[in-house]
């Protein structure tokens, strides 16, 4: 059979699978693949008969949801099918009284946010509103908040599941006591649609807090003790008995002052005491380090100056600072890396990340969660491949064996290329041999996102 008559089949039998296929274009393009058809099922009988007209037309298969994240990993080596989720975009089922929701996974964390917060309730994943449920399972994003509340996989109570060759998989539960079958729901949180499409989700929720408040400790210069310091107060807002929602840290630019934020969450007054320990504790960090703290004409309202150490702990705010919870997309313009660490082993992480921008020259923008041990280091995509390559060997061979790693999420060809033989994308991958197993057993086929990660 020509290849023509081959694809007019194919196309035949998605068609009677799922009332909604069309041709691909080149803004469906992932990687430089442009798919030959996009299909949106609008349930889940539609999205298991799609995947079974995949399977028996030995079709490559790559879901999306807003398709913000598709450039993250490794584009997939073959790509004859975009499943788009957009359709199924559904609040399901809203069991207020037992925090529970069962959502469709094309729906989007704002829409979401919305009609759960008619009840006072939210799922307490600080993401991006456009992103998807199916979206952020499928990439394990969390946002500053997962120090309180945990990542996707903690909140997760059901899940359903189409595999590979259009089998429904259910797990879990509706009820925060069941966990049958959890482990499915682990797996494919973070499995980029390497193992199989999710089309429903079931979480755990949470009453909104009453009242929010910023504690903001910004230090200033490139010394070891620098980084020192900002580590230390990360780790003491993060262990402390204040119970701080998140702890996060940035950084525009290598030599630029470092920011800790520290968010408190609960009733107005207690937040309102809980933000003024906060700052205290913040202030006392500072001091152990030798510094002096005495008020500065020149720093802004409500803020103390820290003379010799050079930082500066502001006020606390009922709006959180700038950049907080954004999530760099990498993508096209930029080289992203996640590292993931101990939290203990954050000074090392910062400096070792600021010794590799002295050693290459390159400028990182870093930003995450440092008191759940999770960083975002950004990269422009114009640096050269090699000295990029050096940058992410240096962070990677810092961080003490066992205590954490460093993923790149985005990056270009000659990047990719320049890794390939010092660990790729991924680097140091523990457990490797099960994985492959993993994906075996849900895709033996290879057909769901192949390629994307190095056994997938």
């Amino acid at each position: 059979m020509s290849a023509r008559l081959s694809a007019a089949a194919a196309g035949k039998a998605l068609a009677a699978a799922c009332d909604s296929v069309r041709p691909g274009t080149a803004d469906d393009a992932v990687g430089a693949i442009v798919p030959s058809f996009v299909a949106a099922p609008s349930s889940t009988a539609q999205a298991s008969a799609l995947l079974r007209a995949c399977a028996e037309h030995d079709l490559a298969v790559v879901p999306r949801g807003s398709g913000s994240r598709l450039g993250w990993g490794a584009p997939p080596a073959r790509c004859d099918v975009v499943v788009d989720m957009l359709r199924m975009g559904a609040v399901i089922e809203h069991a207020a009284g037992d925090l529970v929701a069962r959502v469709q996974a094309g729906a989007r964390m704002a829409d979401v946010a919305s009609v759960l917060a008619k009840a006072g309730q939210e799922i307490a994943l600080d993401v991006p509103g456009g992103a998807t449920i199916g979206g952020v399972l499928a990439d394990a994003l969390a946002g500053p908040r997962r120090l309180r509340y945990g990542t996707p996989r903690d909140l997760l109570i059901g899940i359903t599941v189409v595999r590979a060759d259009g089998m429904v998989a259910h797990s879990g539960g509706k009820v925060v006591k069941n966990v049958a079958g959890y482990d499915i729901g682990k797996l494919f949180t973070g499995s980029a649609g390497t193992l199989g499409l999710i089309t429903e989700a079931t979480f755990r929720l949470h009453p909104l807090p009453a009242a929010r408040a910023w504690v903001t400790a910004r230090v200033q210069g490139t010394s070891p003790e620098v980084t020192t310091m900002a580590a230390a107060m990360a780790a003491a807002a993060a262990n402390s008995p204040l119970v701080a929602s998140a702890v996060e840290l940035d950084r525009l630019a290598s030599g630029g002052p470092i920011s800790v934020g520290v968010l408190l969450e609960g009733s107005a007054d207690g937040v309102a005491a809980r933000a003024e320990e906060m700052k205290g504790l913040l202030s006392a960090v500072i001091r152990s380090g030798d510094a002096v703290i005495r008020s500065s004409d020149e720093a802004a309202p409500g803020a103390e100056v820290v003379h010799g150490a050079h930082a500066m702990i502001t006020a606390p705010a009922s709006a959180a600072p700038d950049c907080w919870g954004w999530v760099p997309l990498g993508g096209d313009d930029a080289t992203l890396l996640r590292v993931s660490f101990w939290v203990s082993a954050l000074a090392v992480v910062l400096e070792a990340i600021e010794a590799a921008a002295r050693e290459t020259g390159l400028r990182p923008f870093v930003m995450g969660s440092a008191g759940a041990g999770a960083l975002y280091v950004m990269l422009p995509a114009a640096e050269a491949p090699g000295v990029a390559a050096r940058f992410v060997g240096l962070v990677r061979a810092a961080i003490p064996a066992g205590r954490g790693g460093a993923v790149l999420l985005s990056a270009r060809a000659p990047l990719r290329a320049a890794l390939a033989d010092d660990g790729g994308l991924a680097g140091s991958t523990p457990g490797l041999a099960l994985m492959r197993a993993v994906k075996d057993q849900f895709d033996p086929g290879h057909r769901m996102a192949p390629g994307r990660f190095t056994w997938a």
